[in-house]
């Protein structure tokens, strides 16, 4: 029998600062969030950039990186590292299977990611202090604590940039309109949205482009689709006449607003004016069976856009999986809400919501990667903010009626593939209880380290921000141990 135990901690939320529809205009124009006045992002050349480029495994190998996040805090117990020895309480109700790598086994619920594990590395040895989601998960982007350690804070001007805000200004994408874009978000903690997931101290016109429900349209932005009354000829006579007036109103050099749109028009007359960006996001390309394996919902299609992305050559896909880190809780009913968040109910969450989609689209994505030769330069790393404590309790101050797991960094799992990361290896391990490393430990400061190596940037190198103060690119270590 499970030991019931109850922990007296409550979830500390702030009261959103904007309504969640305010995030939430996303997939038009309106939502993407482009350069604030005077902000546009332009090249910002690393400091000692003439230094010697680096020789660590897996250095440039990648030309994208796809970065699926499952928010909320995924249990590496039921998951990436089972504990099948264990006592019940700690090890939990789910069994174990065999993997492709041999001796080393997942959950019994992720039958297909254990088929393509021999494409994988697996890490069982991350670790940090950081124990809500809030700062965790700006933690996890930023590779930096935030002010406030485990709480929830509100996003603020004065945060970290996000790896994706930092990438844009050191090395801005050439191949497509943007750099870096957040799909099926933004992430919500759960009554607020996260912190760490914008341009910060770099300014709104760093933010990542953030698109929502990707599945809900024949195109995660319908409007990029053209209008037969509106031909390119039209359009450049709009974008002409929009220049000229605006060339006459010196006004704008102190008008916050209307600079804000000028900046604006020009990215949406940039997205407008590019086919490619057009067909890029255009799901319906893609033939029914592949969504069909990708799973018809919010993160699997999430998932598939992202592959189309990589094709379409932006460097950096961010995929929430999920959006709400425990929107079980309002509408428990709706397995597009369910997040990893599962202080109680664990295992019918995991069994009946999140697992089983998780399981199909993951391995899509690695199986279509690796079936159309994009695997090797494309690295995808499989993370979260922390794991889930290695007790089952019951803790009354949550939704649900049967035990789950609390909060735990002190350990927890993640996976990685492609751009010459081993092939079917594991690295680090937990001790007998899945509670601390027994071997080397990493945080996500090394994470975000390795993707910038691995696109070919020198993590050590510094970038200067908006008022000309040199900032490190990252505080962390190549993972090296993944490349072998």
């Amino acid at each position: 029998m499970l030991r019931f135990e109850t922990t007296g901690k409550s979830q500390t939320q702030a009261t959103p600062g904007r309504h969640r529809r305010e995030w939430l205009r996303l997939g038009g124009l309106a939502g993407l969030n482009w350069a604030l006045p005077g902000l546009v992002p332009t090249r910002a050349q690393a400091e000692d950039s003439s230094a010697s480029p680096i020789t660590v495994p897996g250095f440039g190998k990648a030309k994208s990186v796809i970065v699926v996040f499952a928010s909320g805090g995924q249990s590496q117990l039921d998951t990436w590292d089972p504990k099948p020895d264990a006592p019940e309480e700690i090890r939990g109700v789910f069994r174990s299977i065999e993997t492709a790598i041999p001796g080393v086994r997942f959950s019994e619920h992720m039958p297909q990611i254990a088929r393509v594990a021999d494409r994988l590395t697996v890490i069982r040895s991350m670790a940090h202090e950081d124990l809500d989601h809030g700062s965790a998960f700006y933690l996890s982007m930023t590779g930096r604590y935030h002010r406030r350690r485990s709480g929830n804070p509100l996003p603020s001007a004065e945060d970290q940039p996000c790896m994706g805000s930092v990438l844009q200004r050191v090395r801005p994408a050439t191949a497509f309109s943007q750099t870096a874009i957040h799909l099926n978000g933004p992430a919500e903690v759960p009554l607020i949205v996260a912190p760490g997931q914008f341009g910060g101290l770099l300014g709104r016109g760093y933010d990542p482009l953030t698109l929502g429900d990707v599945s809900r349209e024949l195109t995660a932005v319908p409007a990029l689709l053209p209008h037969h009354d509106l031909p390119p000829v039209r359009l450049q006579a709009r974008q002409s006449l929009l220049a000229s007036i605006e060339s006459r109103m010196r006004l704008l050099e102190s008008d916050t607003a209307r600079l804000e749109k000028q900046a604006l028009y020009g990215q949406a007359f940039e997205m407008l004016s590019r086919p490619e960006a057009r067909t890029a996001f255009d799901l319906t390309g893609e033939p029914q069976w592949l969504r069909d394996r990708y799973g018809r919902n919010r993160s699997g299609q999430a998932c598939l856009l992202a592959r189309r992305l990589v094709e379409a050559g932006v460097p950096l896909i961010t995929v929430i999986w999920s959006h709400n880190n425990r929107g079980q809780d309002l509408e428990p009913d709706n397995t597009d809400l369910y997040g990893w968040d599962t202080h109680n109910d664990i295992f019918s969450s995991l069994q009946q919501h999140l697992l089983p989609r998780f399981d199909q689209g993951f391995s899509a994505l690695i199986e279509d990667l690796d079936q159309r030769g994009l695997l090797d330069t494309t690295l995808v790393v499989c993370m979260g903010e922390f794991g889930r404590a290695p007790l089952v309790a019951l803790e009354p101050r949550f939704a649900g009626a049967t035990p789950g797991r609390k909060h735990w960094s002190w350990v927890y799992s993640i996976a990685m593939a492609g751009a010459g990361v081993q092939k079917g290896a594991v690295v680090g391990a937990s001790d007998p209880r899945g509670a601390y490393p027994i071997e080397e430990a990493w945080g996500p400061w090394d994470v975000i380290a390795t993707i910038f190596s691995s696109l070919g940037i020198n993590p050590e190198l510094h970038y200067r921000d908006l008022v000309d103060r040199p900032i490190r690119i990252c505080d962390g270590r190549v993972m090296t141990k993944v490349f072998g």
